[in-house]
């Protein structure tokens, strides 16, 4: 629910990620915080909501039932909002115990994040009637509706007016959840500049792309590189806008789209590596180990796997576009188009991935004879 903005545009998360991380790591926590009080008073008011109006949602086990094609319209959603949660390790040479901090803190948020969405989520199904439940502004509308229990109405359309103390409190949510999207572009630009800039210290893009400040400690070259292609991205976003007849709302759900599978397709090389180096590296040791390495690099690639197929090309193979799976606002003869935005950047981004391997290969050679000239130093002193 509190992702960064698909858009990309250059927000407040960029000079944030500038700072050292002992100043910028308090924009992350003070989102979590706005997390916990937006959403557990959500969860308060969806309770009183129901016993002043009644349930009118979702009333039996039933009414959860999994169809396919509500299965390919979320998976991509589902995969994206659950991956990330190995973020913190992009910190570990920042953290007092590396080994003791990043499984207890990707642990807590596993479980915070499936009791703070699951359960306003469940409120929201059970309280409010199926029709007004929607996807992209879904939980800003059902805040809207359930805090008319402390001041406002709902019309027989559905449509929710807020006034006196709800008002208050509405806007009072409005502000948290913009620090919520705020704080959660800002973990993810911390995290992945990181990953970045040391993949080019390591030779996999280039060197100068792995240039910290010696004054922050931070990637600040990947940090301006972020900069400025999110604010390409946004210049894109409104130029199609105004080109287009169905305004933003429609390629919203494309810039969506793309903003979810670039980062799905990102783990389709992580998952199976961890698979893959427990294998070939069985001895290597290992602050700590996940289980089942096997079982969860095999699951986990299939269902990223196939949440990029749909993102890109929605319902193939059984109904590519057609009406059950095509997104909001884009009729059938519009397919070619829609899979033009989508794959365009992804074969743009695979092509920058080889080059950037590419330019560091220059790095990997000279690590690698680092590395041996060491190793001949230690055998030599023995």
């Amino acid at each position: 629910m509190c992702r960064g903005s698909p858009h990309g545009g250059p927000s407040p998360a960029e000079p944030a990620a500038i700072l050292s991380f002992s100043v910028g790591k308090w924009i992350p926590i003070s989102g979590a915080y706005a997390r916990f009080l937006l959403l557990g008073f959500f969860t308060v008011s969806v309770i009183v909501f129901a016993f002043k109006n009644g349930v009118k949602g979702v009333t039996a086990p039933g009414d959860f039932s999994i169809t396919y094609t509500g299965f390919v319209a979320l998976v991509g959603l589902i995969m994206f909002s659950l991956v990330g949660f190995e973020l913190p390790n992009t910190a570990g040479d920042e953290m007092k115990d590396a080994q003791k901090d990043v499984p207890y803190s990707i642990g807590r948020s596993a479980i915070a994040s499936i009791l703070l969405y699951g359960i306003p989520v469940l409120g929201i199904l059970v309280v409010l009637p199926l029709d007004q439940v929607t996807n992209i502004g879904g939980f800003i509308d059902a805040i809207k509706s359930v805090f008319t229990v402390y001041g406002g109405s709902i019309a027989e359309d559905g449509t929710a007016t807020l006034e006196g103390w709800g008002l208050v409190l509405g806007d009072f949510a409005a502000i948290l959840f913009v620090l919520c999207t705020l704080s959660s572009g800002t973990t993810w630009i911390m995290g992945s500049d990181r990953a970045l800039a040391v993949s080019g210290y390591d030779g996999a893009a280039p060197r100068a792309l792995g240039r910290f400040s010696p004054r922050f400690g931070t990637p600040v070259t990947v940090n301006v590189l972020s900069g400025l292609l999110s604010t390409a991205v946004l210049a894109a976003v409104l130029y199609m806008d105004e080109q287009s007849d169905a305004g933003a709302a429609k390629y919203f759900g494309a810039i969506l789209g793309i903003a979810v599978s670039t980062t799905l397709i990102s783990y389709i090389g992580v998952f199976p590596a961890l698979w893959r180096l427990r294998r070939k590296l069985p001895d290597h040791p290992r602050p700590f180990r996940a289980p089942a390495a096997g079982f969860i690099s095999i699951w986990l690639t299939l269902l990223v796997v196939f949440a990029s197929i749909q993102l890109i090309v929605p319902g193939w193979p059984t109904g590519w576009f057609s009406d059950d799976f095509r997104p909001d606002g884009w009729e059938y003869d519009e397919r070619w188009t829609y899979l033009f935005t989508e794959l365009g950047p992804l074969v743009l981004f695979v092509v920058i991935g080889v080059l950037f391997w590419v330019l560091g290969a220059k790095t990997r050679q000279d690590t690698g004879e680092a590395a041996v000239h060491a190793a001949e130093v230690v055998e030599h002193h023995d």
